[in-house]
């Protein structure tokens, strides 16, 4: 790669920062977009005109703007002068909504995740249970082992990104949910030695993929125009907690935002379904013009 300090970089991207290997690809393609748009001109504006010829939207172009300035701070940190910093700006992106996952629609899933086998049931059920009781996002759902669970003090153990650790604590019914689980169910689906907590069909830790195909299967039987994806659960979770009187700092603590920022958009989510339910049912909404 003809960009300064690329091995140096990507070492500290993995070893230092503790980035998770899809993350690191991430950097590394946004930094590739810009090593070939690098290669016939370092003009930074036209760089913006370059992203958009390749149909980039305001927010993926924002990733790479953000990916480029995490490298040339990284680059003047070893001394060098990149005065393509001081240039880059991200473009405005419009934060849309998190698009929730609500109680009712959660009864619908639960519903449609049992099948014949008990077992297998039982492994849906708190494969649901865990997303929507946890807020956790689909990576750390499935590296969730046994040596994380403590029953005693219902509580789970969740490596989040950059390999953060974060304890989460567990309601009476899913602290009792899991403990079944794993005494009776998960036995019978385990074919090796595994210390996964959740167990696939062929008797694995399960991937990503398992998680988002029983998803989709679930969400065909339950009715759902689309799949409902894992993500929606964790915001679910956030703003059930919130409409109920948690705070954003307890949330924060939940989710493993880095900044509470992060977690700040809830707020917004509880403000629109305020605005719905107001438009829906206040008298005056009703008052003819």
């Amino acid at each position: 790669m003809s960009l300064e300090l690329w091995v140096e970089f990507f070492e500290d991207l993995e070893q230092i920062r503790g980035r998770s290997r899809n993350t690191v690809m991430a950097y590394r393609r946004d930094l590739e977009l810009y090593e070939e748009y690098a290669k016939t001109s370092r003009d930074i504006p036209g760089f913006y005109i370059f992203m958009k010829k390749r149909q980039l939207s305001a927010r993926s172009q924002a990733r790479v703007i953000s990916s480029l300035r995490t490298y040339f701070k990284f680059i003047e940190s070893r001394g060098k002068i990149a005065g393509e910093l001081r240039e880059l700006k991200a473009p405005k992106v419009k934060v849309g909504l998190p698009k929730v996952l609500s109680p009712g629609e959660f009864s619908r899933l639960f519903n449609a995740c049992e099948t014949d086998d008990a077992t297998r049931t039982a492994r849906n059920k708190i494969t649901l249970l865990l997303l929507y009781g946890l807020g956790c996002r689909v990576s750390e759902l499935i590296g969730l082992s046994l040596q994380d669970y403590h029953e005693t003090d219902r509580w789970l153990s969740v490596i989040g990104k950059g390999n953060k650790e974060r304890a989460v604590p567990l309601t009476e019914h899913l602290n009792r949910e899991l403990k079944a689980y794993l005494e009776v169910a998960r036995p019978v689906l385990a074919r090796e030695k595994t210390p996964s907590i959740l167990i696939n069909d062929r008797g694995h830790r399960p991937s990503r993929v398992d998680i988002w195909r029983w998803l989709a299967a679930w969400s065909i039987k339950a009715g759902f125009e689309e799949p409902v994806s894992p993500h929606r659960f964790r915001h679910g979770c956030a703003t059930a907690l919130l409409e109920a009187g948690a705070d954003l700092r307890s949330i924060q603590m939940l989710l493993g935002h880095a900044s509470i920022q992060t977690t700040q958009i809830y707020t917004s989510v509880t403000t629109k379904n305020l605005t719905d339910t107001i438009d829906d049912h206040h008298p005056l909404s009703h008052l003819e013009d």
